[in-house]
């Protein structure tokens, strides 16, 4: 595929096409996509050594982003193509700590309005059904794109 068409491509069409090469962030962390349709998403992502913070426990940063991901890719599963959207708020509460294995994100819309869209965020250590260790919820403002 030559580089204009893939420009041309919305985010969700370039996950489901490329997978994490879609996102820069996703491979850096290396986080995979395992699902994304009717406002919910679902992601995972190996908790690394490189991840933790002095006291051996995963970076609070870490939850909140990958939460934010799993929040944003439910999003854009609800988008038309001209859509868009930026943060207004996130706030992530933290439930309990990981030091390693998988952890598991999911995202879904609560609300999706004209201007806002609203969306809650969970993550799990091992499966998807395993320890919650954080729950995020966020406002989101739906912009559209002037270059469609």
């Amino acid at each position: 595929m030559e580089k204009t068409q893939t420009l041309n491509m919305d985010y969700l069409e370039r996950i489901r096409h490329f997978g994490s090469n879609a996102n820069p962030f996703f491979c850096l962390m290396g986080i995979e996509v395992d699902s994304a349709d009717n406002g919910e998403a679902a992601l995972r992502m190996p908790v690394r050594p490189d991840m933790l913070n002095g006291e051996g426990w995963l970076q609070g940063g870490i939850y909140t982003a990958l939460s934010d991901e799993a929040m944003v890719l439910a999003i854009y599963t609800m988008l038309s193509p001209e859509e868009r959207i930026a943060t207004i708020t996130e706030t992530t509460t933290f439930l309990a700590g990981s030091r390693d294995g998988m952890l598991f994100a999911s995202g879904k819309v609560v609300k999706k309005g004209r201007r806002v869209v609203f969306a809650e965020g969970e993550i799990r250590e091992g499966e998807a059904g395993g320890t919650l260790l954080s729950r995020s919820t966020a406002a989101f403002a739906v912009v559209r794109d002037r270059h469609t």
